[in-house]
């Protein structure tokens, strides 16, 4: 069970769910890529055995560089949850240490969204959050920012998954 689904008071509805995008992983699989090229390169370019040896060392640095950076992304994504209610919205961070964050959604003044070219294309964003005497964070890296946005400022979108 879901940190969002085990802080859900009664008759609370849910209105979205929001989640991190895939496009987090864009560092690990640039670093897949990279192993790949250096170790095709080395097998078609080197042919003397000390060097190549060199060129698959190097390849092999990389591929487990892009490793460690998918399971801590992988870990990240798993462990944040957004979600907004007919209430609040609530966010959750972390997986051995917790943060998480509640506000009311009456208390909330405006709802910022920031896209770039690529977050527009691809549909992800940066959300910041400002209620009354406060301002949260900006939460990058979220998928459909503008859904999120519209469930927080309207209050009656459909769930989603």
């Amino acid at each position: 069970m879901s940190y969002f689904d085990k802080v859900l008071q009664p008759g609370e509805r849910v209105l979205i769910r929001g989640r991190l995008h895939w496009v987090i992983y864009l560092p690990a699989y640039l670093a897949f890529a990279a192993a790949l090229i250096i170790a095709v390169a080395t097998y078609v370019a080197l042919k003397d055995p000390n060097t190549a040896l060199a060129g698959y060392g190097l390849a092999g640095l990389v591929l487990v560089y892009g490793i460690v950076v998918f399971i801590g992304r992988m870990i990240r994504r798993m462990s944040t949850e957004f979600g907004v209610t007919d209430h609040r919205i609530i966010v959750k961070r972390g997986l051995v240490s917790l943060h998480t964050i509640e506000m009311s959604v009456d208390k909330v003044e405006s709802v910022d969204v920031d896209q770039s070219i690529l977050g527009r294309m691809l549909g992800y964003g940066a959300v910041t959050i400002h209620g009354v005497g406060a301002r949260w964070d900006p939460l990058p890296g979220m998928a459909d920012p503008i859904g999120f946005r519209n469930a927080i400022t309207t209050r009656t979108a459909p769930v989603a998954a």
